[in-house]
Order: C-alpha cells, then structure tokens, then sequence
C-alpha cells in the first residue's frame, strides 16, 4: 500500500503483512491475543505489543484493530523507504491511530527514530494519528492483566451486570462492592465475578495505579 496520497482503507478482517512464527529457542514472543473489541485473536510478536493489546483492549470507543495491517511506502529524502507499524485501531467515531510498539530504551536510536518520523508524517497526511507504545505502569498493566479474565461479556447476563452497578452506587471499597453485587446474583463469587467484570469494562472505576485490593475504592462510572 502506497501512502503518499489519502486512501480510503477498511480495516474490517485485514490479514497481517507478516506470518506470525513460533519456533524454539525464538528471540521474541509471539502469541495470538483474544481481543474483545473484534471478539477474534489478535497477533503479537512481543510481550510488549501485548500489553498494548490488554490495555486497548478495555478502550470501550475502539471498533477495530488489526496487527500488522499494511506496509508503508514513501520516498524519503530520494530513497523508498518501507514500514510495517505494529497494530492499527479505529474508533467508532472513525479515527485511524496507528501504533508501533517499541522499549523505551530503543527510542533514541538514531535509525528508529527516523523511522518513526517519516511513518508519523506519512500516516499524518492520512488524517490519521501516529502513536509509539512503550513501557506502561507496571501496577495498571498487572491489574488489567488480571481483569481481562473477566473481558468476555458473553458470560455475564447483561441485565445483571446493569443491577450491580446500580446497587453499587456511590464510592465503597472493594469487598463491599462485592457483598451488594452477592445479593443481586445469589452468590458471593459470582458477585464477585460480576464486579471483576464491570471493572474491566470501565461500568465501575478503581484507580487501577494501585494494587487492586479488599480496601480498594470501587464507584459506578
């Protein structure tokens, strides 16, 4: 796909430039994510796009992303140069944020981060947004690893979930929150379940830069 002029592009089922490869003794780790916003798997090649994958995966505007989508090519400074960016995301509203995933220790190399400048101005005359993924907080990554045990809303009856959050109501810690949503389902680990679940999809907040914990202050969004 050649980007020096606005194209029009559906990302619905787009297939990765590259062929994910799991091998032993492998360099890198690669997997396939179950995403909740396609409600399909995902490719990744490192531990570090996954946490990329979990954290935008609780983005509740996203309609679409995809791994490896396309492969820029631009003439940059008299040379063809070619990009493949690490993921693509569309929100509903229709912006188009192109990632690339990379350690933050690899930012001041000189040819990443020319890389990084033309792609940024290539997906700019796109219309779209350019973002770099590195590191996040460990504490928020660890909590949303453990909540996205919970991303499946098919296993949660919907009219319930609205009935926890509605009894949950006003700030309380955790394990209260827990208790009110016992009584709504009938049981103190399905109600926890529950809250678990309305954490991840953001239908209750928690500062989730802490651990997540008994005491841990728990508000309907």
């Amino acid at each position: 796909m050649e980007l020096d002029r606005p194209v029009h592009v559906e990302f619905d089922g787009v297939l990765p430039w590259r062929t994910f490869r799991w091998h032993r003794g492998q360099a890198h780790y690669s997997g396939l994510y179950w995403s909740a916003v396609t409600c399909g798997h995902v490719g990744y090649e490192s531990r570090l796009e996954l946490a990329w994958l979990l954290l935008a995966d609780r983005d509740r505007l996203l309609r679409q992303v995809a791994s490896q989508p396309f492969q820029m090519v631009a003439r940059v400074d008299g040379e063809v140069r070619r990009h493949v960016p690490d993921f693509v995301a569309v929100r509903a509203d229709g912006l188009v944020t192109v990632v690339d995933v990379k350690p933050r220790r690899r930012l001041a190399d000189e040819k990443v981060a020319f890389t990084f400048g033309w792609a940024g101005r290539v997906t700019a005359a796109q219309g779209w947004s350019f973002e770099v993924f590195s590191e996040p907080d460990p504490v928020v990554l660890a909590n949303v690893r453990f909540l996205a045990g919970y991303r499946r809303s098919t296993q949660f009856d919907q009219g319930l979930l609205d009935a926890v959050v509605t009894a949950v109501g006003s700030p309380v810690s955790f394990a209260e929150a827990v208790r009110s949503a016992g009584a709504v389902v009938g049981s103190g680990p399905a109600g926890r379940a529950y809250v678990l679940a309305a954490l991840w999809s953001g239908r209750l907040c928690a500062d989730l830069r802490l651990p997540l914990a008994s005491a841990t202050v728990v508000t309907a969004a």
